[in-house]
């Protein structure tokens, strides 16, 4: 398990790695372009929204102006590209670009990698100032600040990497289009470096198609997507669906889920995680099914492009309403 553990954080690395890499080349392109502009800042502004605009039209919207400007930061605050650590994502390094100061942008950087924080713990050291609180106790003590650190650190759980919704806008699939479950795996196979980046951090593919053959019939199953999470060390089963959710699919994704727990997890291995990705959930099918209270089995909506502003009030209004008569509901209860 030793070997395959450091295989797989070495793959994670690499790959995250060359991420970075990118994102520091695209702000050290928008830094240099903008030196040969007259008046810097006006024609700064002007290369990010251009650059935007090309780049959405080919990639995704992860390049919107916001996060070019963030890249620019990027480099003019990380100038070495092989000081970059490939064991932080890129959200760790937004967190960082915050820090004014050289030196703590760099201790929070080395404490990150050698403590394994994650995002949320990274934030919390940063808004504690244990950068300065380190400074300010003498050596014999620094101990005692670092265990105290050491002690808020936030553990991440199953629960922790699920989003809801995702976003697959990067697979550039029309609004009209009519999409099938064997299309949507081979898209998001063929865009796995997106695919990857949407999840979070720590995920690495395994396989697609998972078979599992009953003994008794021999009749067959398939898992849609298999990953493996290092940082939980745990195996992330995902099933898509094209079509709303139903009880049917959560109870073939606990089939799968109890499968690879007795056939395939190693005795080092945290439990398996299933992930049901839909076009739509029933609350009530989420309340009244093994979803409520699991801490295995998910389900997640995903878009496939991003919502308009109307669309997004829309969904804001539905979901404050939905709020409210729960409520009411309640009160009469």
């Amino acid at each position: 398990m030793g070997v395959i553990e450091t295989a797989r954080n070495k793959l994670f690395n690499t790959a995250n790695f060359e991420v970075l890499r990118s994102y520091w080349e695209i702000g050290r392109l928008i830094i240099e372009e903008e030196q040969n502009g007259a008046d810097r800042a006006a024609y700064g502004m002007q290369v990010v929204e251009l650059l935007s605009i090309r780049l959405q039209s080919v990639y995704s919207k992860g390049y919107n102006k916001t996060n070019l400007w963030y890249m620019r930061q990027f480099y003019k605050q990380f100038d070495n590209l092989h000081a970059l650590r490939g064991e932080l994502s890129w959200t760790h390094y937004r967190l960082l670009l915050k820090i004014e100061e050289k030196a703590a942008r760099t201790f929070y950087m080395e404490e990150a990698v050698i403590g394994n924080w994650n995002t949320r713990t990274l934030e919390r050291q940063i808004n504690s100032f244990f950068y300065e609180r380190m400074l300010m106790s003498p050596k014999e003590s620094r101990h005692e600040v670092r265990n105290e650190a050491e002690s808020r650190k936030i553990v991440m759980q199953p629960g922790d990497i699920i989003k809801d919704p995702y976003v697959l806008d990067f697979l550039g699939i029309e609004k009209t289009y009519t999409l099938y479950e064997k299309e949507l795996e081979q898209l998001l196979i063929s865009k796995l470096q997106e695919f990857l980046l949407e999840l979070g951090k720590g995920f690495s593919f395994v396989t697609r198609q998972y078979r599992i053959t009953t003994e008794e019939s021999s009749k067959h199953f398939h898992v849609d997507l298999v990953f493996y999470n290092y940082i939980l060390k745990c195996f992330l089963l995902i099933d898509l669906k094209t079509t709303e959710l139903n009880h049917q699919d959560i109870g073939q994704m606990d089939f799968y889920v109890r499968y690879f727990e007795d056939k395939v997890r190693q005795k080092d291995d945290n439990p398996t995680i299933g992930l049901i990705l839909c076009t739509k959930k029933d609350k009530t099918i989420v309340n009244y099914s093994l979803l409520n209270d699991s801490k295995q089995i998910f389900a997640s909506k995903y878009r496939l492009y991003l919502p308009t502003e109307d669309e997004l009030t829309k969904e804001l209004e539905r979901e404050k309403h939905e709020i409210e008569t729960e409520k009411s509901l309640e009160r009469i209860g």
